[in-house]
């Protein structure tokens, strides 16, 4: 499964190998049920304070493809799973229209703790960016699923993910949709984060939003079922 590629963007992610830090507490060539375990108690930055719980990936060690966001978000932090509140919605119905089945995917996220700061009349928990420090602290249990999943296809959703994983210069807005070179997996891709369409001025744009991100995944699907075909 390997589509014609673009050059990839200068500052492409070193591999997994190069960027782990020994004294980081990963496990090393664990499977992800013990690097599930152990990140719930991961104290690397100072995320965990505020947050309610650790929210790791989710999916079979054998998915093909990975689907890699920027952290979770209010409601996967209060039930930790990743990619099960609005945004999380959102992704399912358009995997489900690109014919992807979710359940066949994996789900995780850069960061693994919610950051958040409360409201004007603090009933409600804003979203707030990681910092630099806060993405390279979480990074090495990234590097671990991608280790133990392996997945043929890599998808970036947002700018923090992609330009984690693809370097700081590159721009969702630029390459979103194209196939990258990248040492993480044999195919790689960027595209918008599913918020960034609930979070649409109105109704029609953010149906046009849909349908781009909808297209951005057919060609991960299309893919998928050419491997099959080539498979039976």
């Amino acid at each position: 499964m390997r589509p014609s590629k673009t050059k990839s963007s200068q500052g492409n992610a070193k591999s997994l190998q190069t960027r782990h830090n020994p004294a980081d507490p990963v496990p090393p060539h664990a499977g992800l049920k013990q690097l599930s375990e152990t990140a719930a108690a991961c104290r690397a930055c100072d995320l965990w304070k505020l947050a309610t719980q650790t929210v790791f990936g989710e999916g079979s060690p054998t998915s093909k493809v990975m689907f890699v966001g920027e952290q979770p978000g209010d409601y996967e932090d209060r039930v930790g799973r990743p990619f099960v509140g609005p945004a999380g919605k959102l992704l399912d119905k358009a995997l489900a229209e690109a014919g992807i089945d979710r359940s066949t995917v994996y789900v995780t996220n850069v960061v693994k703790h919610f950051k958040w700061a409360a409201g004007e009349r603090g009933e409600k928990r804003i979203h707030k960016k990681p910092r630099y420090s806060e993405i390279q602290a979480c990074l090495p249990w990234l590097d671990a699923e991608l280790d133990a999943v392996r997945p043929e296809v890599l998808v970036c959703l947002g700018a923090t993910a992609a330009q984690s994983l693809l370097g700081k210069d590159f721009r969702v807005s630029q390459r979103r949709g194209e196939f990258v070179e990248s040492q993480l997996a044999p195919c790689v891709m960027a595209t918008v984060h599913p918020s960034s369409i609930l979070r649409a001025r109105d109704d029609e744009s953010g149906h046009e939003q849909m349908q781009q991100f909808i297209a951005d995944l057919r060609k991960i699907g299309r893919l998928l079922e050419k491997d099959k075909k080539k498979a039976a």
